[in-house]
């Protein structure tokens, strides 16, 4: 044998033995600062000026060792808090397992997911991916498909709602119907048109006028960035009557009011209607990215082989631990909990707004709450959520004059009133 080939057989051999580990880089042991993110991330975001390393439960800890009570759950993701057992158990094993295999092969926790998935829903059939804009993506795709198999070429137009939030594809921007989030890319996708949310002769007069070309109707149960608003069941059986009368599909877009956020496994199950297609990310995964579309089996027949794909998505680690978040909040006893903790946050609200006087409104479903600023307090959400990061508490907006509240599922009457407690005085700083 040559010493070329040994040479290169060694080479081989080291780079094979699991028990080698290379030795720490600079950058994994250098100290970390907020400051290296306006060094080295693109500026799309703009984080809090102080850096989590530790979260349990519904409490997050700085580097400086500082806690916070988390209303926000990642942007209603993590629900059931942070390193919930059950989770770390599951990543934890799959982690020992299978990590990837690509959609060239099938893996028992993907078909494992969507057997519960479909199980506890309307749908028969489940594609998985990585995100919500994905899933929305992987949506508005299969009901185009969909219609223009059955229907023709002409039958392409998309109905949403105005203030709408899906996603930040350019497919799902243009679906949203917000123009600070699609202008600026070049031309939007065509064939959409946007009513108001809620405006049931809105969509009545556009399905009059082009019912024939219409293919989809893509709402939010409830309105998330658009101010927490939810649909009312007029308007959410309008669009399932009209959508039925004319052979176009109902999408829901319940990335996050899904996995038992509004207090029900997902939120149309509490509207009096049934989508044809749905989807689902955020708290499907409690913190570990995934996203789900689920469908008949009927209309998910015009996604055949090459139609659609992904290379990560049904990934055996986010499919294992997506399968433990939805054990947990499958039950009773959470979904129960979800409702009588939505009774505990409004009480908790009210009696600050009797204190003193911030909110106008107070609406929601769940633990998913918008409160409406006062029009003293107008335009400054934003301003509420920095000081309530000032005194510890994690918050979220849900446009300039609303303040949302999305916390854990599962979080703890003591995790509540404290952080209800320091939302008091971040108001007192902020609209003073």
């Amino acid at each position: 044998m040559s010493s070329l080939v040994q040479a290169k057989q060694a080479i081989v051999a080291a780079t094979v033995r699991r028990d080698a580990v290379a030795g720490p880089s600079t950058a994994a042991t250098s100290p970390v600062t907020r400051g290296m993110f306006d060094q080295l991330m693109v500026p799309c975001f703009a984080p809090a000026p102080f850096v989590p390393v530790r979260g349990e439960g519904s409490r997050v800890w700085d580097q400086d060792g500082r806690m916070y009570i988390d209303f926000a759950a990642g942007v209603a993701v993590t629900a059931l808090g942070h390193c919930h057992p059950a989770i770390v158990r599951a990543l934890t094993e799959q982690a020992g397992t299978l990590w990837h295999v690509s959609n060239w092969l099938t893996n028992e926790p993907a078909l494992r997911l969507a057997k519960r998935l479909t199980d506890h829903t309307f749908a028969e059939r489940v594609f998985f991916c990585n995100s919500g804009a994905e899933a929305n993506e992987a949506a508005l795709k299969l009901a185009r498909r969909y219609a223009h198999d059955r229907f023709g070429a002409h039958k392409l137009r998309v109905i949403s709602t105005l203030n709408s939030f899906h996603g930040r594809t350019l497919f799902t921007v243009t679906a949203g119907g917000q123009p600070k989030y699609a202008a600026g890319f070049g031309p939007n996708p065509a064939g959409f048109t946007h009513v108001g949310y809620n405006d049931v002769a809105a969509l009545e007069r556009e399905f009059a006028l082009n019912g024939d070309d219409i293919c989809a109707v893509l709402l939010e149960p409830m309105q998330g960035e658009g101010g927490m608003i939810p649909g009312t069941p007029v308007f959410l059986q309008a669009a399932r009557r009209l959508c039925t009368e004319n052979n176009a599909l109902l999408v829901l877009d319940e990335i996050q009011s899904g996995m038992g956020r509004t207090g029900t496994l997902f939120s149309y199950m509490q509207k009096g209607v049934v989508p044809d297609i749905m989807t689902s990310a955020k708290g499907l995964g409690g913190g570990f990215p995934i996203g789900a579309l689920l469908t008949s089996a009927e209309i998910a027949s015009a996604f055949s082989v090459g139609v659609h794909g992904t290379t990560y998505g049904g990934n055996p680690l986010a499919c294992a631990v997506a399968g433990a978040v939805f054990d947990v909040i499958n039950t009773t006893e959470v979904l129960d909990g979800v409702k009588a903790r939505h009774s505990l946050f409004i009480e908790g609200l009210k009696a600050i707004n009797a204190r003193r006087r911030a909110f106008s409104e107070l609406r929601g479903e769940g633990v998913w709450i918008g409160c409406e600023l006062d029009p003293s307090g107008k335009g400054k959400a934003m301003d509420v959520v920095r000081a309530a990061g000032e005194v510890g508490l994690l918050l979220l907006i849900a446009g300039p004059d609303v303040v949302r509240i999305a916390p854990s599922l599962v979080i703890s009457l003591d995790e509540i009133l404290e952080g209800l407690a320091r939302l008091e005085t971040a108001l007192t700083r902020a609209l003073s």
